[in-house]
């Protein structure tokens, strides 16, 4: 059998069972990452990623540019949402990425504020 060495890393597959991936590791309690929840590389995180398995490098390319939500990060790696919970507990664990947690639901915006904002913009339009 013939393997292309320039071939890409498979992630999963059926030799790779999941529990192998997330390290035999269980989702801590405090770390309940949201769909939304965006990640991000820390700074300098990047050197240390050549210590950390195919699927954690993977997960740390995605992020080294920016944010994106956890949801995002499954879809991009295909892996499983618990999976891809369980590796970034461990790397929020090591210090390797910054998380934000979501904005909860009855803080995205003031009325009053977009009220108040509406209003300044209509007098700038009609020159009140």
């Amino acid at each position: 059998m013939h393997e292309d060495p320039a071939g890409e890393l498979e992630l999963t597959t059926p030799l790779v069972p999941l529990f192998v991936i997330a390290g035999g590791r269980a989702l801590p309690r405090d770390s309940e990452y949201e769909h939304t929840t965006m990640i991000t590389a820390q700074e300098g995180a990047q050197a240390s990623a050549r210590t950390l398995t195919p699927e954690a490098r993977t997960v740390m390319d995605l992020i080294a540019d920016g944010f994106l939500s956890v949801a995002e990060v499954a879809a991009h790696t295909g892996l499983p949402l618990g999976i891809v919970r369980i590796l970034l507990a461990q790397m929020a664990e090591d210090r390797l990425i910054h998380v934000r947690a979501p904005v909860p639901h009855a803080e995205r915006h003031d009325p009053v504020l977009l009220t108040a904002v509406l209003d300044g913009l209509m007098r700038i339009r009609t020159g009140a």
